[in-house]
């Protein structure tokens, strides 16, 4: 008899970060990409929260302040069920250096937090949880945002599960 396949994914890595989102968004990027997204936040872009650029993934924020964001490396697709986020979005990386750099956009570059990758192609999984719990002025929230990453295969970005009309 055939032994069962084990669908569970391991976790390579597990961060957490606490990241100023200043001008409503952070990003992950190749320690080597110049990181501009500049002319990537189109309508379209912000719609959906997510601009990527050459090895380089915008993450846009329902509000400019310290938020919480957890990024896991896995070793395959995650197998975690999307009901319990408000939105989530996939997309992919190149990594060249083997070090991604996460940051908000008016981080100082050098003293920016680093993720030791094997060099690759990654897919990425970007999750939004309570983004219906911003106060009327912006300040404050539970807003939360997580990030997987495993090697795969390069994708256009797309919405795996769009925020109802009720998130802000």
């Amino acid at each position: 008899m055939a032994e069962p396949r084990n669908w569970t994914r391991m976790a390579i890595q597990r961060h957490h970060f606490e990241l100023f989102a200043d001008y409503h968004q952070f990003y992950l990027q190749d320690e080597q990409a110049d990181g501009n997204l500049g002319d990537s936040w189109t309508p379209e872009a912000t719609a959906r929260l997510l601009a990527v650029a050459p090895s380089t993934i915008g993450v846009g924020t329902v509000r400019n302040m310290t938020l919480p964001v957890d990024v896991e490396i896995l070793d395959g697709p995650p197998q975690a069920t999307l009901d319990e986020w408000d939105q989530v979005n996939e997309c992919s990386i190149e990594v060249f250096s083997g070090r991604i750099v996460i940051a908000a956009c008016t981080n100082y570059f050098p003293d920016a937090a680093r993720i030791i990758v094997t060099p690759g192609t990654y897919r990425a999984r970007v999750y939004y949880g309570k983004l219906d719990t911003l106060s009327d002025n912006g300040f404050e929230g539970e807003d939360y945002y997580r990030i997987v990453l495993w090697p795969g295969e390069a994708i256009a970005p797309s919405v795996l599960k769009k925020r109802s009309t009720a998130c802000r």
